[in-house]
């Protein structure tokens, strides 16, 4: 008899979606707090597919889900155009408008840029990011194409972006990052709230 194959291991994005499913369910009132807390730990501890879909097995899908469109885009001027911050922080989340140049600039400062509800201004459009002694954290959605250039001087930058091309003949984001004794992320998916870092760091440490 043949030794039974490996199960199927689960990628960051497999791991997102459950979250953003229980979620989803939670704020239709299906699941308490306490049970939405419990699974997002189990979520983020989990290493397999068969090890997630006991997690939603109870809680319905999202039926737009398989319809999904792609980053929304509107052709024309208009647009956030720049994002500054100098010795403090800025945030841009929710629904915004992304200009076909953008530049995120941080001095001494920080900058979070959530882009997973942004309409686009171009098919193309570009994201300069630029810190020095100071750094930004970009979260981008599943869907959407990336391309990333970065350099770091006396810091790092990370990309954790996965599959850079997740929808051929897409709209797709071009992201610069020029950091200075600093340094800058980029992400796909949602900024995890505060109680999904808990549930993240609780896995981590296996307990």
């Amino acid at each position: 008899m043949s030794d039974p194959l490996p199960e199927l291991r689960a990628s960051d994005a497999d791991r997102e979606q459950t979250a953003e499913r229980l979620r989803r369910a939670a704020g239709e009132g299906r699941l308490t707090v306490e049970e939405l807390e419990e699974r997002l730990h189990a979520v983020y501890e989990a290493r397999t597919h068969a090890e997630l879909a006991p997690l939603v097995a109870d809680v319905p899908e999202d039926p737009s889900a398989a319809h999904a469109s792609r980053v929304p885009v509107r052709r024309g001027e208009g647009g956030s155009r720049w994002v500054i911050s100098v010795l403090g922080g800025s945030d841009r989340t929710g629904h915004w408008r992304l200009a076909r140049r953008c530049s995120v600039i941080n001095v001494m400062g920080g900058s979070d840029i959530d882009l997973n509800d942004v309409e686009l201004a171009d098919d193309h459009v570009e994201l300069f990011v630029f810190s020095l002694m100071g750094g930004a954290e970009v979260h981008v959605p599943d869907g959407l194409n990336v391309e990333v250039s970065e350099l770091a001087l006396l810091g790092g930058n990370a990309v954790e972006l996965g599959l850079a091309r997740p929808d051929p003949g897409g709209p797709v984001l071009r992201i610069r990052m020029l950091s200075i004794m600093g340094g800058s992320d980029v992400k796909r998916g949602r900024k995890l709230t505060r109680a999904e870092r808990k549930a993240a760091r609780r896995a981590e440490r296996g307990g």
